[in-house]
């Protein structure tokens, strides 16, 4: 089945002038390669936004930019209005940064650490024990950085990256190596910041973690937007399902087309692929149990649902 794709006019929002993040056809090579690919969104006030994609799609190319680490090779960034390469000591007071890799002092303690940070902060930063309340180390302030676990590695970085109380942060994986309390955790302090009002980018391998906390995502491969949007819109594009276990016996013809659609069968499990429309996944489901009744065959599992953000993700991954 095709990619349903999103126009190139609808993987942005309506150009809003208070959108602190905006992102306009934004290219950026490394040499020859070109990682990123003409890409363009917005985020606005107080939204998270969460880029997925797998490994090389071009996620952290895009925060790094964002960032202002470096220019783009083409295309238009700004951040809170502003250049973020070109105007970097505008934008810095105001933006938290979380990268995949921390660059901690690792002979400092964890509270050490923290006082270093607000030392060198710009703007009117929370106090260490705020700061170490908010990412649950409070027992752990006078332990050296280098022996925390790499869940708690990535606490720290959370809390220093929300020390100065920023009004847009860039979370670059900031929940791998947590356990489940700890990464759910994670989530209950990023949805407290995001509905405070600060607009959150933020990319993740969990699918779950975007499901639970984005307004809006899109999600990029080979260094393009594929399909963005809500996550209902999304997986919207996929259309409904309606799977059951295979009968062991079938009539001469088969299982039946339901709306034109052959049923797809592995490992003993069918499955109708159909559109998004409601009326034609009723209609469907009826033709499908009046073929069941008429031909005296038990439709064990019957299950009608919609697509997950999981099928719309492995089918972008592997469109390539």
């Amino acid at each position: 089945m095709a990619l349903h794709t999103l126009s190139r006019r609808d993987r942005t929002v309506n150009a809003t002038p208070q959108s602190p993040i905006v992102v306009r056809d934004l290219h950026q090579r490394y040499g020859d390669f070109e990682a990123v690919r003409g890409i363009s969104f917005e985020v606005q006030q107080g939204e998270l936004f969460a880029l997925l994609g797998t490994n090389g799609a071009g996620k952290t190319t895009t925060i790094e930019v964002l960032e202002g680490f470096r220019p783009p090779t083409s295309g238009t960034l700004r951040v809170l209005g502003h250049d973020p390469h070109a105007d970097r000591a505008k934008v810095r007071p105001h933006v938290g940064l979380m990268l995949q890799e921390g660059g901690f002092f690792s002979d400092l303690s964890v509270s050490e650490t923290v006082r270093f940070w607000r030392d060198v902060s710009p703007a009117k930063p929370l106090t260490v024990s705020e700061v170490l309340g908010r990412v649950d180390l409070e027992d752990k302030a006078g332990v050296q950085v280098r022996q925390l676990s790499g869940g708690q590695k990535r606490r720290l970085d959370l809390a220093l990256a929300t020390l100065s109380q920023p009004k847009v942060l860039f979370l670059d994986e900031p929940t791998t190596g947590m356990d489940p309390e700890a990464r759910r955790n994670t989530w209950t302090i990023i949805q407290d910041l995001v509905a405070a009002g600060t607009t959150v980018l933020l990319t993740t391998h969990y699918l779950e973690e975007a499901e639970r906390l984005a307004a809006r995502l899109a999600i990029m491969n080979a260094g393009r937007i594929e399909v963005a949007g809500t996550i209902a819109e999304v997986v919207a594009q996929r259309g409904n399902r309606i799977t059951f276990q295979a009968p062991d016996h079938l009539p001469g013809t088969g299982l039946p087309l339901l709306g034109g659609v052959p049923a797809k069968v592995e490992r003993g499990a069918a499955e109708y692929r159909l559109g998004a429309d409601p009326a034609l996944t009723q209609n469907s489901l009826a033709s499908l149990l009046a073929w069941a009744a008429e031909h005296r065959i038990v439709l064990d599992r019957l299950e009608v649902r919609s697509a997950s953000l999981e099928e719309v993700f492995l089918e972008v991954a592997n469109a390539a």
